[in-house]
């Protein structure tokens, strides 16, 4: 017995498939769904880091935090400490997330382990220990890369293990960019007023196109 046909269209012609192909490549790009959850109005998000958060080569109010608050309308807590280690920010991030209860964390740590030839095993795990208690409380993380300590590197590898492995929105190169940049650096490893701002508008793209502004 016959199959019965559920469709009556003819095959496409020759002459019109790069136009059908097209249209599913398009079809299958708006198939893509963000991530992250809205963040109300009034919604906070957590700035986690070391120097780049806290905003050494630049004025407070020109910081990285200080400026995606303005650029998004919400609570945008600076908690960046200078020189800190991931061991260091394992140890305060818990108390301070219960403490705040933010919406997202923008978690950029790791930058002082790469510098200082620490273990990378220990430093995934130090960031792999932030990422579980954000995610216990039911608060998303968005994993912010940093270059190996060679010129012209890309993140560290463990980065984006990481995010395969928590699921989370990565930023992938664009501390290496921005590094890269000289217009963009108050000194080797920090960024100017300009620099900020670059990460901050690049930081603001991604929360939008991934659906939490």
């Amino acid at each position: 017995m016959n199959s019965p046909v559920t469709c009556h269209k003819r095959a496409p012609q020759p002459q019109r498939m790069p136009l059908i192909i097209l249209l599913l490549a398009l079809v299958l790009a708006g198939c893509e769904q963000p991530r992250l959850t809205p963040i109300p109005p009034d919604g906070t998000l957590l700035a986690f880091g070391d120097s780049l958060t806290q905003g050494v080569g630049a004025d407070p109010d020109d910081s990285y935090p200080a400026v995606l608050a303005r650029l998004s309308g919400r609570t945008v807590i600076n908690a960046g400490v200078s020189g800190e280690v991931t061991e260091e920010g394992r140890a305060r991030f818990g108390a301070l997330i219960a403490q705040e209860q933010p919406d997202l964390v923008l978690l950029l740590e790791g930058g002082n382990d790469i510098l200082r030839n620490l273990d990378p095993a220990q430093t995934q795990s130090n960031l792999a220990a932030m990422i579980e208690q954000a995610q216990a409380q039911g608060i998303a993380v968005v994993l912010i890369g940093v270059p190996r300590k060679a010129l012209f590197s890309d993140a560290a590898p463990f980065y984006r293990e990481l995010a395969e492995t928590y699921q989370l929105v990565f930023v992938e190169e664009l501390i290496a960019d921005l590094l890269r940049t000289p217009a963009y650096k108050a000194d080797p490893i920090h960024f100017n007023r300009e620099g900020y701002r670059a990460l901050a508008e690049a930081l603001h793209e991604v929360l939008i196109r991934e659906g939490a502004l």
